[in-house]
């Protein structure tokens, strides 16, 4: 078994050796300047040749925000920006191996974390797969962000009154290359190699220069993807019990990504304008084939079921944002428009053929079972925001606005009946028309109009900011398959208030509270009946819900390590009301015994606490100023009571622990790293299951040449400790069932896969 002390023990001999090479290499460089923020473009040799080791940014905003450019996550060559997340800290993810979708900030469920994009929202794919979806619609999936489009990545650890209030974990802004960030251009080529001995290939380019009168930035970027896992499960009666089947699958993920981004800076009738916009689309195949043996004897004679599970995908995604800004009334004026679209098509099948259900064994079946469905999905987002922003004495700035957010969706879920026929038969019954199941054609609605004020400041040491926001939410649900229409709206007054103190040159302390919110996700408020929509089992929407409110609390501690090095602890602390949790009805699922309609509910109050420590330095201190070291490990707890009792929040991790080096040799123009990921084990309880998920740890290097000033040629490689994904589900019919520990079944999955080679070149031109 694969330990984080192993792989800690993996990377010890690798740290050791590094020392004696950066002294020897090193020479008599001088120190590397210190890293701060250019008035001027990055050129593209700089970025495309790092001249030095990349550490997190510090701040100096009164709110509590971790910086970390670019160049920080790129030796790594993340492919999205779900790969460049998973360095940072508190980020968790609940994903298969291999891949970061869904972001977990400090372990909790996807909508509790508010993702920007340059600081705006972007639509969310809801019950869909999507690439920006992940289930719920107020959030949305990382993974098909190619990480080439990023300029830097923000934690913002507690809200303020100008930004949106659906933050309660916090918001990840993944800020994006503006029109200021490049001058001149570089091309990207390589190629993957997965553990099933496919390659792929991934190509892209940037450029960045004075067009007319003002800046313009165009990129594009196709990246080959896949997945290549395998699954075991094994079922029981109960713990300890003789087991009852298993099912061998192997899930192979492929597809291509292609992406697309521009930005146009210019000064306009005496003010600034700026247009830009992204673009990505993707195609994807997942083909999962399954074999099901009675008492896991895998032979012939006692093989129950094979299984082949298809679904195509393909999706759009788009934004659109234009700022115009104006110095007027005193003080600067400025205007936002955006757009956001995202586009989901996914058709799936599923045929299961059955033996065992006579006394004739493999090859000859029993019966087959054939299910078909077609999803299409619109998302669409329009959002406005005008602000006026002016100094009201020395030091002190008052700015006040209002954001406008009309969220459209329309659902269209079609299949064709479920087609079942016994064998042999040399005529088999063709598939019926395509038609819309229940509550499969659908439209939601979402209005709202946020105003708010702020005041900031700075005296001395001191800087401040407090701030009201008014948050007002309008939502309807149309059901054309009942018909019917559902009308919710909400009002939240969101206050907020920070405060950060430099102890000394060094030293900063600071102390951040805001009220921030939950709203359901269109999903849990629609009434209609959504069969086997979790698994087997159905689901069905509560417009009665409530949205969850919370108020949180951050405090820390940064300082300074030399010129460029940083560490900081933070403690965090939210009361959460009106908890929104999936619950079981009791009811029987459309798919028969054993199967459960699930709903949502507000299960009432819930605490979320932790410790978050964070380390990026070099090591200059003892004479190895070209190594760098990271590190980041947080504690997350929480606590929310249910019908058996106290628990943790859903699927909350226990902790996101990293730590790597980066070695640079300037004398050979090289440079080299490894890095250590971990997170703990997260439990979710719900009526009728229980689930334990935990993972390996995750080793990831690279080896770097630098040819010049303008190529650069890295090799690296991913999950070398071959992960895996362990879970154990507990199963129950009733909760008298659940409390008296009487099983309707135990089952364990394992799921793992391979290395991950990249061969990647960059040139600057």
């Amino acid at each position: 078994m694969k330990t984080k002390l192993f792989a800690l023990a993996a990377l010890a001999p690798l740290v050791l050796a590094a020392a004696p090479i950066a002294a020897w290499a090193a020479g008599a460089d001088a120190d590397a300047p210190i890293a701060t923020a250019a008035d001027a473009p990055t050129t593209a040799s700089e970025l495309v040749v790092q001249a030095q080791i990349a550490y997190r940014n510090r701040t100096d905003q009164a709110p509590p925000v971790l910086d970390y450019g670019l160049d920080y996550f790129q030796r790594f060559e993340p492919l999205t920006a779900g790969d460049a997340l998973k360095r940072v800290p508190s980020v968790a993810f609940l994903s298969d191996v291999l891949e970061s979708d869904g972001v977990r900030l400090r372990g909790l469920d996807p909508a509790y974390t508010q993702i920007l994009i340059n600081g705006e929202k972007v639509p969310g794919a809801g019950s869909g797969s999507g690439a920006f979806g992940s289930g719920a619609d107020s959030a949305f999936f990382v993974d098909r962000i190619p990480a080439e489009l990023i300029e830097r990545i923000e934690i913002v650890r507690s809200a303020s009154a100008n930004r949106s209030g659906d933050a309660v974990a916090g918001a990840l802004n993944i800020v994006l290359r503006d029109a200021y960030a490049l001058d001149g251009g570089f091309v990207r080529a390589g190629a993957l190699m997965f553990d099933d001995g496919r390659i792929r290939e991934t190509l892209g380019g940037v450029w960045g220069g004075q067009v007319g009168p003002g800046r313009l930035l165009i990129g594009a970027n196709m990246q080959g993807r896949r997945n290549p896992k395998n699954k075991l499960s094994l079922r029981y009666d109960e713990p300890g019990a003789a087991i009852n089947n298993s099912e061998v699958q192997t899930d192979v993920r492929n597809g291509t990504d292609y992406s697309f981004n521009a930005s146009y800076q210019t000064p306009l009738a005496g003010g600034d304008f700026d247009l830009s916009g992204f673009f990505v689309h993707t195609d994807r195949y997942q083909n999962e084939d399954s074999i099901e043996y009675n008492k896991d004897i895998r032979n012939n004679a006692n093989l129950s079921t094979l299984n082949d599970n298809d679904v195509d995908i393909e999706q759009d995604s788009y934004a659109i944002n234009g700022k115009y800004s104006h110095e007027m009334a005193g003080g600067t004026t400025s205007l936002k428009l955006g757009y956001a679209s995202f586009k989901d098509k996914e058709a799936e099948f599923e045929d299961e053929t059955e033996y065992l259900r006579d006394a004739t064994p493999y090859p000859d079946g029993d019966r087959i079972t054939r299910d078909k469905s077609k999803t299409d999905l619109e998302d669409t987002e329009f959002s406005a925001k005008l602000e006026h922003k002016r100094d009201l004495s020395e030091g002190v700035t008052l700015q006040f606005g209002v954001q406008y957010e009309k969220k459209q969706r329309d659902l269209l879920v079609t299949e064709v009946p479920r087609n079942r026929y016994n064998l042999p038969t040399n005529n088999p019954p063709a598939f019926g028309p395509y038609a819309v199941i229940d509550g499969g054609d659908a439209s939601f609605e979402q209005t709202r109009i946020d105003p708010y004020v702020m005041l900031d400041g700075k005296s001395g040491a001191l800087k401040w900011e407090a701030g009201l926001r008014y948050e007002t939410t309008d939502v309807t649900l149309q059901d054309r398959t009942v018909p019917s229409t559902t009308d919710v709206d909400y009002k939240f007054l969101l206050p907020s208030a920070s405060i950060r103190y430099n102890v000394t040159a060094d030293d900063q302390i600071y102390v951040s509270g805001a009220r921030t919110i939950r709203r359901p996700s269109f999903d849990y408020l629609s009434p209609a009946l959504l069969t086997a929509e979790l698994g087997d089992n159905d689901f069905i929407g509560n417009p009665e819900l409530k949205p969850e409110s919370a108020w949180g609390l951050d405090a820390g501690y940064e300082r300074r390590m030399g010129k460029q090095g940083v560490v900081g602890v933070n403690v965090f602390y939210r009361k959460v009301k009106d908890l929104i949790e999936l619950t079981n009805t009791g009811a029987e699922g459309d798919e028969g015994p054993g199967t459960f309609v699930y709903s949502a509910r507000n299960t009432g109050d819930g605490k979320v606490w932790g410790v978050e420590f964070d380390l990026s330095t070099p090591l200059t201190a003892i004479g190895l100023k070209n190594t760098g070291v990271f590190l980041n490990y947080s504690w997350l707890d929480s606590d929310v009571n249910d019908e058996f009792g106290s628990r943790k929040f859903n699927s909350q991790s226990d902790y996101v622990f990293n730590i790597g080096f980066i070695q640079d040799l300037p004398t050979w123009g090289a440079a080299f790293g490894a890095t250590y990921r971990k997170q703990g084990e997260a439990y979710s309880r719900v009526v009728g299951e229980e689930v334990t998920t935990t993972y390996d740890g995750d080793l990831e290097i690279f080896l770097e040449k630098r040819i010049g000033k303008d190529l650069t040629i890295r090799l690296t490689a991913s999950n070398l400790l071959d992960g895996e994904k362990k879970e154990t589900f507990n199963k129950f019919t009733t909760i008298e069932d659940q409390k008296d520990r009487n099983f309707d079944e135990y089952e364990i999955e394992r799921e793992n896969a391979g290395p991950v080679f990249q061969l990647i070149a960059r040139l600057a031109f």
